[in-house]
């Protein structure tokens, strides 16, 4: 399903992404290291997770050269680049920075869109704007199943522009969720 030294670049609209993705490809994650609550950073430490400054704009060379070396590795690595969870509606805008990890294009790594589309659920499971501990209790206490599609989209192509690579990421992935929606197959 997903190949060795990929760079899996998700939508990312709920904490159930994680479970989702983490489940289907034992990736690992990239996060900011500002996770809050001791016991989110600790299960995040148990996925071996990768961990950004989001306000060290300095660090940022840093921050993707440790997202290269970790694609050496055959492990897929994961990002969100909406840097947050979006409300599910629609995609937030994607931030580059991070895409500086394959941009000068990296001759072993592939960049794979991911779709993760919770369909006509996406709105209602989007947590935006809504304290941590109340969304999670929230969509627990939900009485029916929630069906999640995820689509690995066509890599995009290799660039030494990082911009160019996250906007190439982000049209796959909107393209993907927006016919879905369209054509009414959720």
């Amino acid at each position: 399903m997903v190949g060795p030294h990929t760079l899996l670049v998700c939508n990312h609209t709920s904490w159930l992404d994680i479970l989702v993705l983490g489940g289907l490809t034992g990736c690992i994650f990239v996060s900011k290291h500002e996770l809050g609550h001791t016991f989110v950073h600790w299960m995040a430490d148990q996925a071996d997770t990768l961990y950004v400054r989001r306000d060290h704009r300095r660090g940022t060379p840093d921050q993707a050269e440790s997202i290269a070396a970790q694609l050496r590795d055959p492990q897929p690595v994961a990002i969100f680049p909406e840097s947050t969870t979006g409300p599910g509606t629609h995609l937030l805008d994607f931030r580059s920075s991070l895409f500086a990890a394959v941009a000068p294009a990296a001759p072993k790594v592939t960049v794979r869109p991911v779709a993760i589309d919770y369909g006509e659920l996406a709105g209602e499971l989007g947590w935006y704007g809504e304290p941590g501990k109340a969304n999670v209790l929230r969509i627990l206490g939900r009485r029916r199943s929630i069906p999640v599609t995820v689509r690995f989209l066509d890599p995009v192509p290799r660039s030494d522009d990082r911009k160019a690579v996250a906007s190439a990421a982000r049209e796959a992935i909107e393209a993907a969720l927006t016919s879905v929606r369209l054509s009414g197959r959720v």
